[in-house]
């Protein structure tokens, strides 16, 4: 690793090029608050996302279609206030961009300029292309998503791996290039198989994010309420909990909760 990479004061899409050419690997990871954006910041991490998984793990939707712009901004906001070195990445969500280019050129302007975010992203290949452009013409980074698009879950059915088909397989290998080509500084490829993976890293010139899709991506995202162990009943393959905060907060309050009960909180030191 580069010392201009080590000591940079502030990620960009042209340092995140620069760690594919070394080598060094991009370290990504979702955020939707001031408070949590800070940690993140502070323990190093490259590029911060705030997903439209916040549908999921700050609203409860079973899906992530439900989140508005509005409420996409309000989180991105939040966690650009947090941040002093990552790139932060902010998802369009459903809806906001899928109907037509200028549509999406829109969401991403309000992004822009209401949150302060220093990019958007967006899922598909191909037939978001024109999006892609329009955004990226008007001065707008975009990160692309290719592989299980939770997006398009209806369409689907199923959470499971992707192209696993020769025909899917070889559609995602063209989309990646098309996004490539369209100006994508940055792509993610979730849940597809490590070979393919693989083989899409080292087919393009701008950095590929992997969740679910092995080591051999220039980078890795994952969920901060999974990687926390603050979600409880979500165990993919691909997920490595690096704590389990939900029994920790759980039991932490439920001894809050007896010591009052008990009269034991607060004690003499503990009030004026």
């Amino acid at each position: 690793m580069s010392a201009a990479i080590k000591d940079i004061k502030r990620i960009t899409t042209h340092i995140l090029q620069q760690m594919k050419l070394e080598g060094e690997k991009i370290s990504m990871i979702t955020a939707y608050d001031f408070s949590m954006a800070r940690i993140y910041d502070d323990a190093g991490i490259d590029i911060i996302l705030v997903g439209d998984s916040a549908s999921n793990v700050m609203a409860g939707h079973e899906t992530t279609l439900p989140i508005t712009l509005d409420q996409m901004i309000y989180h991105a906001q939040s966690v650009v206030r947090g941040v002093n070195r990552a790139f932060v990445v902010v998802d369009i969500p459903f809806g906001y961009y899928q109907s037509n280019p200028t549509k999406a050129l829109e969401s991403s302007i309000r992004i822009m300029k209401e949150s302060g975010g220093h990019a958007v992203k967006l899922e598909g290949g191909a037939e978001v292309k024109e999006a892609v452009e329009k955004i990226i013409n008007s001065g707008i980074p975009v990160m692309g998503h290719l592989g299980l698009m939770p997006q398009s879950i209806y369409k689907y059915g199923t959470y499971s791996v992707r192209a696993r088909e020769e025909e899917e397989a070889d559609k995602l290998i063209a989309d990646a290039q098309v996004l490539q080509e369209a100006g994508c500084f940055a792509l993610v490829l979730e849940k597809i198989p490590a070979t393919l993976a693989d083989r899409v890293s080292k087919s393009l010139h701008i950095p590929v994010i992997g969740i679910g899709a092995g080591g051999a991506c220039d980078g890795q995202v994952l969920v901060s309420h999974d990687l926390l162990g603050i979600t409880k009943d979500f165990h993919p393959r691909f997920l490595r909990r690096y704590l389990n905060l939900y029994d920790t907060i759980k039991n932490a309050v439920g001894q809050y909760v007896a010591d009052v009960k008990s009269g034991d909180f607060p004690n003499e030191n503990e009030q004026y």
